[in-house]
């Protein structure tokens, strides 16, 4: 996360939905002091002009509300792809997006982000309601078997610095003996990294009479926690979208709580480390 990277990204469909993602946005640019970039990706060429009137409207109302600038980008092309194009090109180290939940007719639903989502190098923090909380105070953080690298870390101590976060680990806990040495070895890396740290954590094991995503929503909600922390599966496929990746589950939450996305980083491939998100 280099110091230049200080924007952030809002994909807008002008709809409701892309007017929380925007409000969530206001919250965390107060506090990080990130300026804000409006996007919407156009189909067609001819969409570009109305959608530039569109773009300035909501510009002018935030400014006339809320005091705050907003500069906006429409191209044509395809969100899946534009958007985390855009994200790189004007330095974002966050997006903030909306999702219509796991079903809806051409909106951006839970797999349609999901496919937004690991097309970007930039994290997302995708949102199904307005912001309820100024700060993200209560993170849950699911920890499974999987080898990933370490760089999820990074983000938790990058909430930390600016929350004063506390984390809720989930960890799965697995009867395969090999993964479940995994999973203690994950969760050891963890706790060495907060207490290193002094991030305040608790530790809580799935009890393992559901699939984990839906035990990481339930603990979410029982910890009434502002946001989910994930990791998006690396090398994520075709069949994985068609199947129901659990990462779609966790963004579409029927609990509508916030959920940060972060992607693997193939060169950091051999680093080892754990995963933030399983099933």
């Amino acid at each position: 996360m280099a110091e230049s990277e200080k924007t952030i990204v809002v994909p807008h469909d002008f709809t409701k939905i892309g007017d929380y993602a925007l409000e969530h946005a206001m919250v965390i640019s107060k506090i990080m002091e990130n300026p804000i970039y409006i996007v919407h990706i156009a189909k067609d060429a001819k969409d570009i002009p109305a959608a530039e009137l569109k773009c300035q409207d909501i510009c002018e109302k935030t400014f006339k509300q809320h005091f705050i600038q907003l500069k906006y980008i429409v191209r044509e092309g395809s969100i899946f792809k534009d958007i985390g194009e855009i994200a790189s090109e004007v330095d974002a180290n966050l997006v903030i997006m909306g999702t219509h939940g796991r079903k809806g007719i051409q909106k951006l639903t839970g797999s349609w982000a999901l496919k937004v989502v690991v097309n970007s190098t930039v994290p997302f923090i995708i949102v199904q309601n307005p912001p309820e909380a100024k700060k993200f105070e209560n993170i849950v953080f699911p920890i499974d078997f999987r080898t990933e690298n370490k760089e999820k870390m990074q983000w938790v101590n990058y909430l930390y610095n600016y929350y004063k976060t506390k984390f809720f680990i989930i960890k799965q806990d697995p009867k395969d003996r090999i993964f479940k040495a995994k999973v203690k070895n994950n969760l050891v890396f963890a706790r060495k990294y907060m207490e290193g740290k002094n991030i305040k954590y608790e530790i809580y094991t799935a009890p393992g009479k559901k699939k984990f995503y839906q035990e990481t929503i339930d603990y979410a909600k029982q910890s009434k926690a502002d946001m989910i922390l994930v990791m998006t599966t690396r090398d994520i496929s075709i069949a994985d979208y068609a199947l129901g990746a659990d990462e779609q589950h966790i963004i579409a939450n029927s609990e509508k709580i916030p959920v940060m996305c972060v992607n693997p980083d193939p060169s950091l491939r051999r680093m080892g480390g754990f995963s933030a998100m399983g099933g």
